[in-house]
């Protein structure tokens, strides 16, 4: 095992003993493009910590009732997925609070439903970000909605198709606000400061919506 600063490296035979698996299984994962190539040097490949975390969580998978195809596209999903400095932008969230989970801490929270499909679905709405071995969700928030719609019966699919429309009206809703503030020649500081009433009424005006298409049903 090698030291570069602080960051452990290992030969393959040491990366296998270490992730609890045969070097035969790790040449598999490797063929598989289940895990990134290693760092050459030379004829010795040299891996670190992300491969270390990377094979963890495809043993966590494995045990949850994935099959490898699937954690292959879940992989390619995920390495191909927004960094999470693009994610949040400028800055963090002002209110919301970001949550960090491992792959198989997202597979938990929706079963079945964390297939390739809705997590690729989830990076391109922008909830899912990748900050090296671990996935950064924008909003606890959004993510206990989500899951909870899921327990319900709702399928992930369905969810985040709402999501994506939820998301439209509520540019628009920032737009009239934004646009309010500007026509009154309001300060960033007086939009921010009056940021909880804009909040308010399209609370409000959301329950009075849903209390007319209930009555509906």
């Amino acid at each position: 095992m090698a030291e570069d600063g602080e960051r452990r490296e290992y030969r393959m035979e040491e990366l296998a003993k270490e992730a609890g698996i045969t070097v035969r299984t790790l040449r598999f994962y490797r063929e598989r493009k289940l895990i990134q190539p290693p760092r050459r040097e030379g004829r010795i490949a040299w891996y670190d910590e992300t491969h270390l975390a990377r094979l963890r969580t495809i043993s966590a998978l494995l045990e949850r009732g994935h099959t490898l195809s699937g954690i292959a596209e879940l992989a390619e999903a995920f390495d191909h997925g927004r960094d999470v400095g693009d994610l949040l932008g400028l800055g963090a969230p002002t209110e919301e609070i970001p949550v960090r989970l491992t792959p198989e801490a997202l597979a938990d929270v929706f079963g079945a439903e964390a297939t390739p499909e809705n997590l690729a679905a989830a990076l391109e709405l922008g909830y899912l970000g990748t900050d090296g071995g671990e996935i950064v969700h924008i909003s606890r928030r959004l993510l206990d909605v989500s899951a909870a719609l899921v327990r319900e019966g709702i399928p992930l699919a369905d969810v985040l198709a709402a999501a994506r429309r939820v998301r439209d009206h509520a540019e628009a809703l920032a737009d009239v606000f934004a646009d309010l503030m500007s026509t009154h020649h309001r300060s960033p500081e007086d939009a921010e400061r009056l940021r909880p009433l804009a909040k308010s009424v399209v609370d409000a005006e959301l329950s009075l919506a849903l209390d007319r298409r209930l009555r509906e049903v």
